[in-house]
């Protein structure tokens, strides 16, 4: 409400940080409410595999996962919705069948479930980071390149101490999260392209952490900053999102027990980049 300019102090638009003081006149105009409901929309989806149990799909960059505020529908949940009606209704009437979530211009592999009782197994899976139940694995290119081949974060996690909608893994107090990666492809000093494993699943945990450690994903819009090379900074201006990619799910379906895996290569728009990249490392040789 505060960033829809429906709040106001002493007749003038809030900020989020402001402190009050006494004397202080605070409006606050309430929006006409909506209904709580996520509805079907036909919104095209690259389904991957589905039973009766679940479904997996490969999200393109732009697609948020579930409605909230500032995007009440165009949603995956809707394109769900309307491509079966069976959802699991664990998630609540806004994130039906909803376990786990890609950010909004992060592409890839995600599943979602048809019932309760595949939700509570996969939700399970999802929060038991020593049964190898669940694998995750993503693509990312980032810049500067580490300087070692490959290593894990391991660090507390939070919010940022003074950037409220972003997180940090450099807080004194937090919760625990991992993430282990090595490159498979080096530019030179330019960038390289990281496979990362989540043990741990924090919000942004994989643009904290490259960007904390001093290798920033290229065109992450919040964690990291305009390169100063210029051919870098215009691949990344045309990508136009973080180079990340949903690579790799590896889940054991809950009625069968059989152990699945999926994995889709990043789109085009990411295999651009790293076209991009190769040629400027071939002109630089």
């Amino acid at each position: 409400m505060i960033d829809r300019g429906a709040v106001t102090v002493n007749g003038e638009a809030a900020k989020a940080g402001r402190k009050l003081k006494d004397g202080d006149q605070l409006r606050v105009e309430l929006p006409e409410p909506t209904p709580a409901r996520a509805e079907p929309q036909a919104i095209p989806l690259d389904v991957l595999y589905e039973d009766a149990d679940l479904i997996v799909i490969d999200k393109p960059p732009g697609l948020v996962v579930h409605p909230a505020p500032g995007h009440p529908d165009g949603t995956l949940v809707n394109a769900l919705l309307a491509h079966c009606d069976d959802l699991s209704g664990i998630g609540g009437e806004l994130r039906p069948g909803i376990v786990h979530r890609l950010d909004k211009d992060t592409s890839g592999v995600m599943v979602a479930t048809k019932n309760d009782a595949a939700h509570l197994a996969l939700a399970r899976a999802f929060a038991d980071k020593s049964s190898g139940e669940l694998v995750r694995e993503y693509l990312a290119v980032v810049a500067p390149p580490p300087a070692l081949e490959a290593g894990t974060f391991d660090t507390l996690y939070g919010r940022h101490p003074v950037h409220r909608k972003r997180f940090s893994s450099k807080v004194a107090r937090g919760k625990r999260a991992v993430t282990h990666w090595r490159i498979e492809e080096r530019f030179g000093d330019r960038a390289a392209l990281v496979r990362c494993r989540l043990e741990t699943g924090r919000t942004h945990q994989l643009r904290v952490h490259f960007a904390d450690h001093g290798s920033p994903i290229v065109g992450d819009p919040m964690y990291a900053r305009r390169p100063r090379d210029p051919a870098l900074a215009e691949a990344a201006r045309r990508l136009g999102r973080q180079a990340l990619h949903a690579a790799r799910l590896e889940l054991v379906q809950p009625t069968s027990g059989e152990r699945m895996v999926f994995e889709r290569l990043p789109p085009a728009d990411m295999q651009g980049l790293l076209s991009t990249l190769r040629v400027l490392q071939g002109e630089r040789s």
